[in-house]
């Protein structure tokens, strides 16, 4: 009789005991790489905070800049794999910087689990009023009469900003200076206040300055102009469809993640990316949302790397 008593009292806990053990059980780190402000930690937090909703633990956003992403990338993939580090980060650390790096710290594609692609965005190209170009055809014949004359900013080595920049000199055969910033903001500061001549930037986050004069718009980074800036013309307009670009941020593990905790992450993400105040927020910031499964951002990261593999190899792309 006792030992019955210990079976059916066994089974009865298992579910409490199963429950208890149930991801997570206690707070998520979730590492942005760029800084407070920036796109991906707005996007971060706001999946963060529908993570937390969901699951009921809470979900700790922790900015960790550096190296085109890598620094804080490579915390996440040293980190266990139980779910309790996850990563927000951009193009360069997912399909980039492994290209453009001489040595890495990690390998992305070993080392990191995708997770989601969570949301992309064409770019705008914009120089200062003060260079007195009107148009896209301008910059370039300007920018050949003068080689290394004008410097451009980006959000950092390895991001779309940068390497859409150096997609363009590789087509038009122009030469100029790369500045790379810590995250957006800064960059913007600088542009506005003259220490830079141009950039390729998310398009609401230039689109006022623009509208002010304080910038002047040249090309959108899309087979079609952008609902946001319907005067400002597409590069397959201008005849270069092959500079299309998306900035894109995506989510991501310590490789070796169990199948039960990616397929809890990976299921709350959609939901909560998928929530209208969410698309509306990411909406404002120039962003679609994607919100796809791990196989599909596996792909998608396959295709970028390919793709940016041999920008790099064309152009002669450095972190510098």
């Amino acid at each position: 009789m006792n030992l019955r008593c210990f079976v059916l009292a066994a089974i009865l806990a298992f579910p409490s005991i199963a429950f208890s053990q149930a991801y997570p059980s206690k707070p998520v780190r979730v590492i942005v790489t760029f800084p407070p402000g920036s796109t991906p930690d707005i996007v971060g937090r706001a999946l963060a905070s529908r993570l937390q909703e969901a699951m009921g633990q809470p979900f700790v956003v922790e900015n960790r800049s550096g190296a085109g992403g890598n620094v804080g990338a490579d915390a996440v993939a040293k980190a266990a794999p139980d779910g309790y580090t996850l990563l927000v980060s951009t193009n360069g650390v997912f399909a980039i910087n492994k290209a453009l790096y001489k040595t890495m710290p990690f390998d992305p594609d070993k080392d990191l689990q995708p997770l989601s692609l969570l949301a992309t965005a064409p770019q705008m190209l914009v120089v200062t009023p003060s260079l007195e170009l009107k148009d896209f055809k301008s910059f370039v014949d300007y920018a050949r009469r003068y080689p290394d004359k004008l410097s451009y900013g980006s959000v950092g080595a390895g991001s779309a900003s940068h390497l859409t920049m150096e997609l363009l000199k590789s087509e038009a055969k122009v030469a100029l200076v790369h500045v790379p910033y810590k995250g957006f903001p800064p960059a913007v500061t600088d542009l506005l206040g003259g220490n830079i001549h141009t950039m390729f930037a998310i398009i609401p986050g230039v689109l006022a300055h623009v509208k002010a004069g304080k910038m002047v718009g040249l090309a959108v980074t899309a087979l079609k102009r952008s609902a946001l800036a319907p005067d400002v013309p597409s590069v397959a307009e201008l005849g270069l469809p092959q500079l299309e670009s998306l900035a894109w941020i995506g989510l991501a593990a310590p490789a070796g993640l169990p199948a039960d905790v990616v397929d809890r992450i990976t299921g709350e993400t959609t939901r909560g990316m998928r929530r209208t105040e969410v698309r509306e927020l990411l909406g404002r910031q120039g962003f679609d949302v994607v919100a796809g499964s791990p196989q599909e951002f596996r792909h998608w990261i396959k295709v970028e790397s390919d793709k940016w593999a041999r920008v790099i190899r064309v152009s002669g792309a450095t972190p510098d």
